[in-house]
């Protein structure tokens, strides 16, 4: 299959904008690209010591785009200095794909688009549908010479919500998605089935979110995302959400709500999407703030 052939495979899927998305196929006719900067991005940082794409690097959500003492991502010259170690410019596609059905690939995807780099790619499937097609991995590290990467200021604005205006959204009635499990979503549960309790003192939810898992979102034999008419079936005809709508995501720390964005952004096309990366962990300690159970 030709690499116009794998783009096809996804345009046909009717996404609002495929070329944000590439197939396993894709990335392995593009391994020794110059041009493509692959870069795995998981949970667990064991992961990709154990065994990677070829010639993929490796961003740790916790050391390489957190800042390591305030609760925010990493600045301007922080993100400048990552690119640059990975040997990226702004003429390098980077191709992203890690563990969780792509959790964490989402989320380095919506970073990198606070610092405008759009020309960027999520490999559908991630580590699940590439190591079921039994396809090569490495636990070789590559080195690449360093770039001249240079970023603009972190823009928060268009694709970031805060507390306030998490706030604003619910007073106005506005959508909001809670992305998390049924049961952290009725406050049976302060986090994710088969993970330690961390952090939030209250269960629940922002009074008039609605309840739309992530996982809904994607194929569970393979870890790809759902094609555009069944994802349509789930957020506007099922949700009542419209591509117009202004709309927060949350979940507990903001990655799996990075998940739906990038579902709404770019595969149905919603014009306003933010993302509370605050999400319940903030939400669910703060004092004199309503929450809502079913």
């Amino acid at each position: 299959m030709t690499a116009d052939a794998t783009l096809k495979e996804v345009a046909d899927k009717g996404y609002a904008k495929p070329e944000f998305l590439v197939t396993t196929e894709w990335v392995a006719q593009h391994l020794k690209d110059p041009k493509v900067r692959i870069v795995e991005s998981n949970e667990d940082p064991l992961v990709y010591p154990s065994g990677h794409i070829p010639g993929a690097v490796e961003i740790d959500w916790q050391r390489d785009l957190n800042d390591p003492v305030r609760r925010d991502y990493l600045q301007k010259s922080q993100f400048e200095a990552l690119m640059r170690r990975a040997g990226v410019d702004k003429d390098t596609t980077v191709v992203l794909y890690g563990d969780k059905n792509n959790w964490w690939a989402c989320y380095a995807f919506w970073i990198l688009q606070l610092f405008g780099h759009t020309n960027a790619r999520i490999m559908d499937g991630g580590r699940l549908k590439w190591t079921k097609e039994g396809r090569p991995t490495t636990k070789d590290v590559p080195s690449y010479p360093a770039s001249n990467y240079t970023a603009p200021e972190r823009d928060d604005k268009k694709l970031r919500a805060f507390r306030d205006q998490v706030l604003d959204h619910s007073a106005k009635k506005l959508p909001m998605v809670d992305v998390r499990s049924p049961e952290e979503y009725r406050g049976e549960r302060m986090h994710m089935p088969e993970y330690p309790n961390e952090g939030a003192l209250r269960g629940g939810h922002v009074p008039g979110a609605k309840s739309v898992p992530w996982a809904r979102a994607v194929n569970t034999e393979d870890g790809t995302f759902k094609n555009a008419a069944d994802l349509k079936k789930i957020y506007q005809e099922e949700k009542g959400l419209k591509a117009d709508d202004d709309v927060i995501a949350y979940c507990r720390i903001g990655e799996r709500s990075s998940h739906t964005w990038f579902v709404l952004t770019n595969l149905l096309g919603f014009n306003k999407v933010r993302n509370y990366d605050g999400s319940w962990m903030e939400y669910g300690n703060l004092v004199n703030v309503p929450i809502e159970k079913p």
